[in-house]
């Protein structure tokens, strides 16, 4: 036989620089994203989640006390789609109930497609003395807008 051995393969100590550079990069923090600060909540509006009886009162004890609202109070309502909107008015022609909770007429209720059952987010602004009832559809195209939920209605994730 007059084949030549082989040379013994040893790999070499030396640590190859490609391999050194990812080892550097490993060992070093990446930096973190900051996540975007959120808003405060406004000091003056109390906020509250209540439902609408067949009768058409909606009640959150929170809200109506801090707004100061008593039996006897007189309001007036205004309505367009989903939104209540009520304001003490020495004028009004609702009146606050002895155990202070609000009630939409039925008209209104109708005028903007709140049915028994429905829940609405409540936002009582006193010093304003207003209080507005959003119907939780119109809450949820607000969050919408802000593209809260792009894949929502069979959208692709």
């Amino acid at each position: 036989m007059t084949a030549r051995p082989l040379d013994p393969v040893i790999p070499s100590s030396a640590v190859p620089a490609a391999r050194q550079r990812a080892r550097s990069a490993a060992r070093r923090r990446l930096p973190l994203a900051e996540p975007a600060p959120v808003p405060s909540l406004p000091e003056d509006v109390v906020y509250g989640i209540g439902r609408i009886d067949a009768s058409g009162r909606v009640a959150d004890q929170g809200v109506i006390t801090a707004l100061g609202w008593a039996g006897g109070d007189r309001l007036t309502l205004t309505a367009e789609a989903g939104v209540v909107t009520a304001r003490r008015d020495p004028g009004g022609m609702v009146t606050v109930p002895e155990r202070a909770y609000l009630v939409i007429p039925a008209a209104l209720r109708r005028r903007c497609g709140l049915e028994p059952g429905d829940r609405v987010l409540l936002a009582g602004a006193p010093t304003e003395e207003t209080l507005t009832a959003y119907s939780l559809a119109v809450v949820h195209e607000a969050i919408r807008a802000r593209g809260v939920f792009p894949h929502a209605h069979g959208g692709q994730p």
